[in-house]
């Protein structure tokens, strides 16, 4: 169902608002470049930062934009059930093809907390939902049983998998099952997660290098590793690089050089110091993007 290169939309602004033509032409970018889908409205793409109405139009405009040629994972997540319900609703009146839905943040719920808000959302309509497990940002962590309780559901298909241990693969085969859709939230960590099960990446260095991430993935999915693992000695520097601050920064500033969006982020993110532009130019060059 999703599978590859998925890269995590980031959303153009020019002047503090939403650059809507610049959208549409990533998204069409993205499907030329071999993207296997695309993921609008998560952390890359500054979902802390925008209003609901602005998450709503991005969604719809994208989803418009794609015209159904690659999958759309909406983000829909929420610290807030009912606003979490709203999203997601949303996200299917607009076409979408399914849910990115984080843990909710801040508020610790226990893992019955977690169990509870996720079945709401895959109640409140018939998206399919992928969970968003990222404890370094939310906190919480959902762990294996836990997950393997909540595919239990139809519509929780899958997991975007952040913790950064790649034995959760595994361990997540053994409780949600073997056809569970595990897709890695770390492009440096990307490789290993295939080899143990993962089928794909929701990626933040696929906004910059898609043809390249795509290129990746096929890769490992055909099973191929000196072949993925000769992409990933291009991409480790740039995927170093792009985090040397906040991700959303670092590949808004590449894709600005390669002319594709400005650099513009909202605060409390800033402008790149010099030296994180610097080594960014220079794994760039390093992946032949310049």
């Amino acid at each position: 169902m999703f599978k590859g290169s998925l890269p995590a939309l980031v959303t153009p602004f020019k002047d503090g608002e939403l650059d809507l033509d610049t959208l549409k032409k990533l998204v069409e970018w993205h499907i030329d470049q071999g993207s296997h889908g695309l993921v609008p409205v998560g952390t890359t793409g500054e979902s802390p930062t925008v209003s609901h109405a602005e998450h709503m139009i991005v969604i719809t405009e994208v989803v418009k934009a794609a015209k159904g040629r690659i999958p759309i994972i909406a983000g829909a997540g929420s610290n807030s059930t009912a606003e979490g319900v709203r999203l997601i609703q949303h996200a299917a009146e607009t076409g979408a093809d399914a849910a990115l839905v984080v843990t909710p943040y801040y508020n610790k719920p226990t893992q019955r907390g977690m169990i509870e808000h996720y079945r709401a959302l895959h109640d409140a309509c018939e998206l399919p939902i992928v969970i968003y497990n990222i404890p370094g940002r939310s906190v919480i962590d959902m762990i294996p049983e836990t997950m393997g309780e909540l595919a239990k559901l139809p519509r929780i298909v899958g997991v975007k998998d952040a913790t950064g241990k790649l034995e959760r693969v595994s361990m997540q085969r053994a409780t949600c099952g073997p056809d569970f859709i595990q897709l890695s939230g770390e492009d440096a960590t990307a490789l290993g997660f295939n080899a143990h099960g993962g089928v794909g990446c929701i990626s933040v260095t696929a906004n910059v290098a898609p043809k390249l991430c795509a290129e990746f993935q096929e890769a490992t999915l055909a099973g191929d590793y000196a072949k993925a693992l000769s992409y990933q000695d291009k991409l480790m520097p740039l995927h170093m690089a792009i985090f040397l601050e906040p991700g959303v920064a670092g590949a808004k500033y590449a894709m600005s050089k390669l002319g594709m969006c400005s650099a513009e982020v909202r605060l409390p993110l800033t402008e790149l110091l010099p030296e994180t532009k610097t080594a960014i130019d220079a794994a760039m060059a390093h992946a032949g993007l310049i």
